[in-house]
C-alpha cells in the first residue's frame, strides 16, 4: 500500500500510478494538454506541473509516479505563475477565433486560460499563417489552432497503429500532416478528433452547425454495425442525431472508435426510410394503412397455415434486430405460425460456426473477452481481416503485437501488416490440409486431453490418416509458436467457414482450441449474431440454447407461450430458399434482411422469393427484398428504440432510444399485431415487457434486468445455466475434392468503411468509399497490363460487372475480390454456392472469372 497526500488530503494507493492518476482518483483534478487516458504520458505541454516537497524542481504530474510518503500540492502561486507563461506562449500564435471555432465549448485550452490566464497577450509579432485544409471529404485541419501536444500523431501510431499522420516543421513551423498531402488517405477511425484539445482536427459532418451547449441530450447508446458492440454516446438536438462521440469511463472499446462507428450514423436520417406501408395492388407497391397491411398479412399467413400447414411458412430473423424483436420473431413463428422454419442471414458464417464448436466444446467456448487478446503470448488469425470486420477487435490483437506477442497469419489480413510476426500462406483453398496437418503436428506432442472424449477421439482419426509432411513456408515456425506459447488467442473469420470443406477447417480450430486451451473468437460482421441465436431464431433451438428435440424444454416453453410448438426442426437458410424455389415454402416472412442482395447466387434467391405465394418484408428501407415483396412493413432503426443486444464476447448491452420517430414501429410490436390478428395474442405495451418475458422464460437469461445490463458488466453465462452437454461423436470429416487451375478466382471483399447495405446510406462512408472496385494483386494485374483506375468488365458463370481496377499489394494469389455494399449488386450476385452439408454454410470459393479490359 502507498500512502500519500496531495493538496493536505491523505491518499491511499493500492499499486502505484502517476501522481496525476492518484490525484483524479482523489477528486482532484490537475490540468493538462498533452496527457490523455488513452495515450501514454508524454510530459509535453508541462501544465501539469506540482510542486512535491524535498524536491526542488516543480514536477510534471502526468511522468512521476507516487511513492510512499509524498506530499504534493497541485496549486500555489508559483505553479499558477508556470502556467499562465505556458499558456502565454501557446496564445503567441494561436488565433482568438473562439466565437468562430467549432471547437468553443468544450476547448480545452480555452477552459485553461479563463482559469489561469493570461489576460492579455504581450507579444505584438504577427501571428503564423496556415492555410485551413478543407482537402479531406471528412476531416478538417486549422494547423493555426495546433498546439502541438501531439496527441493526435501518438493516437494514431501507438493506440491505432496507423500511422498515417505525423508533425512536420521545427518551432513555430511545426504542425501535423497526413503523409498523403491532398487527404488523410487513412482507417478514418476518427480518434485523433477524441483527443485533439482545440480545434485544430474538426469533423466536416457537422463543422458550423451547431455548438456543444445546444446539444439537447446525449444518449449513451452502442454502435449498429458489427459484433463488438462499441458503447458511444449520441449527441441529439430537435430530435435528430448531429454527433456520435465515443463514451470515456465505460465500455468495452475503452473510447475507441471505427470509421463505421463514428461517422456512419446518418442512415437513420436518410430520407430513403420507409414511412408508410406498403401493398401490391395490380403488379406495383402502394402505399397503405397500418390496419389494412397488418391484416392482409394476418390473413394470407393464416390461409397458409390452413392450406398446407405450418411447415409451409418460413421466416427470416435479423442479427440486426434485437434480442426483445429476435424473441418475439421466433414465438411469432412457432406459435402463430406452427413453424420452426427459422433462421437468418448468420447462417452462411457466424451461426454455422457457432453451432459446430458448441457442439463439440460446450456452449460458451466462444464468449472470451477482447480484452484478453491482448495479453496473448501468441495470436493466431485466419479466415478474414479483424481489422476490416471488427476494427476494435483488430486493435487488441495490434496492441497484443506491440506488447510481445507472437502475431501469426494464416492467410492474408492486410490490417496486420506492419504487426505480424509471421504469415504463412497455403495453396489456394488448401487452408483445411495446413490446420489438420497443425493439429495432428501438435497432438503428437500435447496427447489428448480426456476432458471431451469424442474430441480426442476424432484427433486420434485425424492423426491416424495424416497425408505427410505439409511443404509451405513458415509451418515449422507457426507450429513451435503455438506449443511455446502459454496464452494463445484464436481469432477466426468465416471466409473458411463459407466453404464446401468448411467442416475440415473448424474441425482443425477446435482441436487446436482444445489442446492448446486456448481462448476462441469468431469475427462478427452484425451487431447481434450471437442474440438472436440465444433469442431462439434457429430452426433446431430454443431460446437459452435449449435443444428443441428434448421434450422437457419443448414442455416448458409450451406451458410458458400457451400453445404447440412444432415437434420436428425446421429448415436452414438456404434450405428455406430451395423450399421457396420448388414451392414447398409457400410463404416467408422476412424481417430486417436482404436475403436478394446479401446471400450467394442472388439471380436464384429473387426467383426463388418470386415463387412465393406470399412475400412479407418488414424493415427500415426498401430493400432488393421489399421490391418484391406483396406487403412491406416499416420498421424502427438504430435510437429509435430500446432493446438488448448480445455481442461476440456474449456480453448482453443496452441500446438505448435516443429520438422519436414516426416512421414505423418497433418490430417486436408489429409482430405482436400480427400475431393478435392471426388469434395468438402477445400482452406487450413496451420492450421491457418483453425482456420480462424472456428472463422469465429463458434459462439463460434468468432474472436480467435492463437496470442491470444497462452497467455493461452482462457477461456470459449471466445469472443463468448453459448447458454441458457433449457431442458423442464427431461429425465425419466431408470434402469436394477439386483441382483449383483457372486463371482468377472472385471472392468477397470485407471492406473496412462499409458494412452490408446500411453504409450505402451513408454519406459520410460513401465519400470516404464512393463505389465497389475490383481488387487484384500487383502479380495479377501485372499478368492482365492493368494499373490502378484502369476500368473492367468481369464475368463469372452468373453474370457480369464492370468496374475500376484497384490494385492491392497484399493479395499474394490469384483471387480478385469485390464488395457486396453498393447499390445494383454486389459480389453475391455473380457467386455460385455448394453447401458445406455439415455446416449448412455455403461454399464460396472456386467461383471462376474472366477479366477483361475496358
Amino acid at each position: 500500500m502507498i500512502t500519500l497526500s496531495i493538496n493536505e488530503k491523505e491518499i491511499t494507493l493500492e499499486k502505484p500510478v502517476t501522481l496525476l492518476e492518484a490525484a483524479k482518483q482523489a477528486g482532484i483534478k490537475i490540468p493538462t494538454l498533452c496527457y490523455h487516458e488513452a495515450l501514454k504520458p508524454f510530459g509535453g505541454c508541462r501544465l501539469c506541473v506540482v510542486e512535491v516537497e524535498r524536491m526542488p524542481k516543480l514536477q510534471t504530474a502526468c511522468t512521476l509516479m507516487s511513492a510512499d510518503g509524498m506530499v504534493v500540492k497541485t496549486e500555489s502561486d508559483a505553479i499558477s505563475k508556470v502556467r499562465r507563461g505556458i499558456l502565454e506562449f501557446l496564445l503567441i500564435n494561436h488565433p482568438l477565433d473562439c466565437p468562430y471555432c467549432d471547437k468553443a465549448g468544450e476547448c480545452e485550452l480555452q477552459d485553461l486560460v479563463k482559469k489561469y490566464g493570461a489576460g492579455a497577450g504581450r507579444y505584438k509579432e504577427e501571428k503564423r499563417k496556415v492555410p485551413e485544409s478543407h482537402k479531406d471529404q471528412i476531416l478538417a485541419r486549422n494547423m493555426e489552432r495546433c498546439v502541438v501536444c501531439t496527441r493526435c500523431v501518438r493516437m494514431c501510431s501507438d493506440v491505432q497503429g496507423a500511422s498515417a499522420i505525423t508533425i512536420l516543421g521545427r518551432g513555430d513551423h511545426s504542425r501535423m500532416e497526413p503523409f498523403s498531402a491532398a487527404s488523410f488517405n487513412c482507417e478514418y477511425c476518427g480518434n485523433c478528433l477524441t483527443v485533439c484539445p482545440v480545434g485544430a482536427i474538426l469533423s466536416r459532418l457537422y463543422i458550423h452547425s451547431f455548438r456543444p451547449w445546444q446539444i439537447d441530450k446525449e444518449v449513451e447508446t452502442i454502435c449498429s454495425y458489427c459484433g463488438v458492440g462499441c458503447s458511444l454516446v449520441a449527441q441529439v438536438r430537435d430530435d435528430t442525431i448531429k454527433r456520435v462521440i465515443p463514451g470515456t469511463g465505460f465500455g468495452l472499446n475503452h473510447g475507441l472508435l471505427c470509421s463505421r462507428g463514428r461517422f456512419g450514423y446518418e442512415y437513420i436520417n436518410s430520407s430513403e426510410r420507409l414511412r408508410t406501408p406498403l401493398v401490391r395492388k395490380n403488379g406495383r407497391l402502394e402505399e397503405s394503412t397500418w390496419s389494412e397491411a397488418l391484416s392482409l398479412v394476418a390473413d394470407k399467413l393464416s390461409a397458409v397455415k390452413k392450406a398446407n400447414g405450418g411447415a409451409a411458412i418460413a421466416g427470416i430473423a435479423s442479427p440486426r434486430c434485437s434480442n426483445e424483436d429476435n424473441y418475439v420473431f421466433q414465438k411469432f413463428m412457432r406459435m402463430a405460425c406452427g413453424s420452426n422454419n427459422i433462421d437468418s442471414v448468420s447462417r452462411t458464417g457466424f451461426a454455422a460456426a457457432q453451432k459446430y464448436f458448441e457442439d463439440l466444446l460446450g456452449q460458451g467456448i466462444t464468449a472470451n473477452l477482447i480484452d484478453g487478446i491482448k495479453n496473448s503470448e501468441a495470436v493466431l488469425v485466419l479466415g478474414g481481416d479483424p481489422t476490416a470486420i471488427n476494427p476494435i477487435l483488430g486493435l487488441s490483437i495490434r496492441e497484443a503485437a506491440r506488447r510481445g506477442a507472437k502475431l501469426v497469419v494464416l492467410g492474408s489480413a492486410k490490417g496486420l501488416e506492419k504487426f505480424k510476426t509471421l504469415q504463412v500462406l497455403p495453396d489456394l483453398f488448401k487452408e483445411a490440409e495446413v490446420l489438420e496437418a497443425l493439429l495432428t503436428e501438435i497432438s503428437s506432442v500435447k496427447s489428448v486431453r480426456g476432458e471431451i472424449p469424442a474430441m480426442d477421439k476424432g484427433i486420434r482419426m485425424l492423426s491416424e490418416k495424416a497425408r505427410g509432411k505439409i511443404n509451405v513456408t513458415g509451418f515449422d515456425e507457426l507450429r513451435k509458436t503455438l506449443l511455446g506459447s502459454k496464452s494463445t488467442s484464436v481469432v477466426l473469420g468465416m471466409d473458411l467457414v463459407q466453404r464446401t470443406n468448411g467442416n475440415r477447417s473448424l474441425f482443425a480450430v477446435a482441436g487446436l482450441t482444445y489442446l492448446l486451451e486456448a481462448r476462441l473468437y469468431l469475427l462478427s460482421e452484425k451487431p447481434n449474431e450471437q442474440g438472436l441465436i440465444d433469442a431462439g431464431c434457429v430452426p433446431d433451438m430454443l431460446p437459452g440454447g435449449r435443444p428443441l428435440g428434448i421434450y422437457d424444454f419443448k414442455r416448458k416453453y409450451e406451458a410458458a407461450w400457451s400453445g404447440t410448438i412444432p415437434q420436428e426442426d425446421g429448415l436452414t437458410l438456404l434450405e428455406m430458399i430451395e423450399g421457396a424455389k420448388n414451392k414447398n415454402i409457400k410463404a416467408m416472412y422476412v424481417m430486417g434482411e436482404n436475403p436478394v442482395f446479401n446471400l450467394p447466387d442472388g439471380h436464384y434467391v429473387k426467383d426463388a422469393l418470386k415463387a412465393l405465394d406470399f412475400l412479407v418484408v418488414q424493415d427500415i428501407f426498401l430493400t432488393e427484398t421489399g421490391e418484391l415483396a406483396d406487403v412491406v412493413l416499416p420498421a424502427l432503426g438504430w435510437t429509435e428504440k430500446t432493446g438488448t443486444y448480445t455481442n461476440l464476447e456474449r456480453r448482453i448491452q443496452l441500446q438505448r432510444k435516443a429520438v422519436e420517430s414516426s416512421s414505423g414501429m418497433e418490430d417486436w410490436r408489429i409482430l405482436s399485431e400480427v400475431s393478435g390478428k392471426m388469434g395468438c395474442r402477445m400482452d406487450y405495451t413496451e420492450t421491457k415487457d418483453v425482456m420480462d418475458e424472456l428472463a422469465r422464460v429463458s434459462p439463460l437469461y434468468r432474472e436480467l434486468t435492463y437496470p442491470e445490463i444497462g452497467k455493461g458488466n452482462c457477461l456470459w453465462p449471466y445469472n443463468g445455466e448453459p448447458l454441458r452437454g457433449e457431442v458423442s461423436e464427431v461429425p465425419a470429416a466431408v470434402d469436394a475434392a477439386r483441382e483449383y487451375k483457372e486463371d482468377f478466382y472472385l471472392a468477397v471483399e470485407k471492406p473496412l468503411f462499409h458494412s452490408g447495405t446500411l453504409s450505402r446510406r451513408s454519406p459520410a462512408l460513401m465519400k470516404i468509399y464512393p463505389e465497389a472496385t475490383l481488387k487484384i494483386g500487383a502479380k495479377s494485374a501485372g499478368k492482365l497490363g492493368l494499373n490502378d483506375g484502369d476500368r473492367v468488365q468481369f464475368f463469372t458463370q452468373a453474370g457480369s460487372k464492370e468496374a475500376a481496377v484497384s490494385v492491392d499489394e497484399s493479395i499474394k494469389d490469384n483471387r480478385v475480390y469485390y464488395s457486396n455494399n453498393f447499390q445494383g449488386g454486389g459480389v453475391y450476385s455473380l457467386l455460385t454456392f455448394s453447401v458445406d452439408k455439415i455446416t449448412k454454410a455455403p461454399g464460396l470459393e472456386g467461383c471462376e472469372v474472366k477479366i477483361k479490359k475496358v
